[in-house]
């Protein structure tokens, strides 16, 4: 599954590389791309509607029997509101003016917006039996849109997609979440579904909230004046900090020392992994490039060659033959990078590598074996060993380093302004958010940005306050045998408090799947299934179950405490053999696991440990052994008493 993940980062990254260098500077279209063939509208309200022609242009649009029209202003931008005919179709949407646009295959039901990083961008395909369900989706009444990758650090006007119905044909690369959800949904309420899936991976919550909604806070005054200052200078939108540094230091890139052509006679021999002592900066950090000559048979097995680099740190780039083919910065994955066909050829053929390390032993962290290019039939190519290396960056002080080093969107605003100011004010049904695991470490600064965000959205679509509903993070990690305090839970308090004080808000809780090795857990199911009670329960006015048990008050007796619960429905359960994961602290705050037991819709906590109790702590780490359910097989979600300071209270970005 990891490999999976670098193979979509590498394939993302080449995408907003060549976005970054284009800047969106293309012409305006005369209809958004928002709109198209197969596109679902929202019912029961008039949908916004836009494109750009020339100023004055009269524009009419024409659903079944309802009609609208606007005029294009001297921006060129027009925009029309048009009530949808009833729900179903298909229908055929004309849109004329100085040209004629139409589109096919239109249905009227309800569109969710998806939001988050990539545990909602997860395609089917790598969701749990992924290859089976793709075989089974074949849902004409569900349609989905993927909003593609595109910072900006100005306001954007146009992104890219195209609206695709769910069939085996196209279902490999819906958000899985996004699909079960729909299904449930659609299965229920017997209304088209449209997705529109707007996430990107790695990315924090607060590169999707606007500007003068971050400023209020002043966590984020140094990053929202470095975009400014990038904006002011029209550089490349690349959304990250060290993309930024490396075009203004690194001379390996400046002279293009990836090139195959590259004379590097004179360059150093180096060992690899290893490398940087060879070129005098052991335990500083810097930029070093690592180049290699490999001869490869005539003729090349056929099939796709991966290239293994191990794990590196801080980041590396990697070019086959002068060809971008993977980046990364996520130190503790190992690189996994897929080449494309036609890279690779028969005889010499060269790798280079750039590595930023910041740390005494960075770079290559990978044992030998670990390095090595598979070709397309499985045999494989050693490369630890003999490479040659140049020093890029000496980045000692009084050298600047960058921000931070993720080469991904990690600045605040720029998909606020790339991906979700294109596609506003799309009429929309409500949002799903899966997201978190890139604020973790600022876990309690999240309670604060988590509902300005929320907020900010609303503004924005200027729709009222509609649905948004709330993935709390699945277990991830290895288990604690003892009682911690923990990011990953301090995150998820801040989902929950975030969820119980937006207006129209749900939490989904998925405490009981993720993979304490994997943050792309597989298990994506329950998760848009628990979303679809959700908005079945708050937004459609079913009868059903929705949440798990939750704490509803707290009464200390002087040796135990009692937790009263509400939405216990069918009684408070215990799954597997006992009721875990109860801590206990008394006024010294030293945790101890408590004995616990139901009774009715109460649990009753204790330990011997702790004569006078004062506070419980309930699945209080990242991957705990959460037990506590209600009849209706829905967990409980983590939960606290105490209002003690968490380890991230203090954490702050900059």
């Amino acid at each position: 599954m990891r490999s999976q993940h670098i193979y979509l980062l590498s394939i993302t990254l080449g995408a907003l590389l060549a976005a970054a260098a284009a800047n969106g500077s293309g012409p305006l279209p005369f209809v958004s791309p928002m709109f198209g063939d197969n596109m679902v509208l929202q019912r029961g309200k008039a949908n916004a509607m836009w494109g750009w022609s020339e100023p004055g242009d009269h524009i009419q649009i024409k659903i079944g029997e309802q009609t609208a029209s606007a005029i294009a202003g001297a921006d060129r931008r027009w925009q029309v509101k048009i009530q949808p005919p009833p729900a179903g179709g298909p229908y055929i949407i004309k849109i004329t003016g100085r040209e004629t646009v139409e589109l096919h295959n239109v249905l009227v039901g309800d569109v969710w917006l998806c939001g988050g990083q990539s545990n909602m961008q997860l395609p089917l395909r790598f969701a749990r039996n992924g290859a089976e369900e793709v075989k089974a989706a074949n849902y004409p009444d569900i349609r989905f849109f993927s909003v593609t990758g595109h910072p900006a650090y100005r306001h954007s006007d146009v992104i890219e997609g195209t609206w695709k119905v769910v069939s085996p044909e196209t279902a490999d690369w819906i958000s899985a979440v996004g699909y079960y959800f729909a299904r449930k949904l659609q299965h229920e309420i017997h209304v088209p579904i449209g997705l529109v899936v707007d996430a990107l991976g790695g990315t924090p919550a607060e590169a999707w909230t606007s500007a003068d909604t971050l400023r209020p806070l002043h966590d984020f005054d140094v990053p929202l004046a470095e975009v400014q200052r990038l904006a002011a200078e029209r550089a490349p939108e690349y959304g990250n900090y060290v993309m930024h540094w490396y075009d203004e230091y690194d001379i390996g890139l400046k002279g293009n020392w990836a090139a195959p052509e590259l004379d590097d006679s004179t360059w150093k021999s180096i060992d690899i992994p290893g490398g940087f002592s060879g070129l005098g900066v052991p335990d500083t950090p810097a930029v070093a490039w690592f180049r290699k000559e490999i001869v490869l048979p005539d003729p090349l097995p056929e099939g796709r060659a991966v290239l293994f680099l191990g794990s590196v740190e801080r980041m590396d780039t990697a070019y086959v033959n002068g060809k971008f083919v993977g980046a990364s910065a996520w130190v503790e994955n190992p690189r996994v990078y897929p080449l494309g066909e036609g890279l690779l050829k028969p005889g010499r053929n060269i790798l280079a590598i750039r590595v930023l390390k910041t740390k005494p032993d960075g770079g290559f962290l990978g044992k030998p074996e670990e390095l090595h290019l598979m070709l397309g039939d499985k045999s494989s190519i050693p490369l630890a060993g003999q490479w040659k290396g140049k020093l890029s960056v000496d980045a000692r002080p009084p050298q600047l380093l960058p921000i931070a080093y993720e080469n991904w969107p990690v600045m605040p605003t720029v998909l606020y302004e790339g991906m979700l100011v294109p596609i506003a004010p799309l009429s929309i049904t409500g949002a799903l958010w899966y997201q978190g695991e890139q604020n973790s470490e600022r876990g309690y600064q999240y309670r604060r940005i988590l509902p300005m965000m929320i907020a900010d959205w609303r503004r924005l679509f200027g729709q009222g306050d509609f649905p948004f509903y709330i993935v709390s993070l699945p277990a991830f990690k290895p288990r604690s045998a003892t009682p911690v305090d923990d990011a990953w839970a301090e995150t998820r308090e801040s989902q929950a408090l975030a969820a119980a004080s937006a207006p129209n808000a749900c939490l989904a809780v998925t405490i009981d799947t993720g993979d304490p090795d994997n943050i792309h857990s597989k298990d994506k199911q329950p998760v848009g299934e628990r979303l679809a009670l959700c908005a079945l329960a708050k937004y459609y006015s079913k009868n059903v179950v929705y949440s798990g048990p939750t704490l509803a008050s707290v009464e200390r007796l002087p040796s135990s405490i009692r937790l009263h619960f509400a939405n216990a429905a069918g009684g408070l359960v215990v799954k597997g053999t006992k009721l875990e994961e109860f801590a206990i602290a008394g006024e010294d705050r030293k945790w101890y696991w408590a004995d616990a037991r139901i009774e009715g819709d109460t649990v009753v906590v204790s330990s011997p440990s702790v004569p006078n109790p004062k506070e419980v702590r309930y699945a209080w780490q990242s991957n705990p052994a959460a037990t506590l359910f209600n009849g209706a097989g829905l967990p409980a979600g983590p939960f606290r008493t105490d209002t003690w300071p968490g380890i991230t209270e203090s954490q702050r970005p900059y």
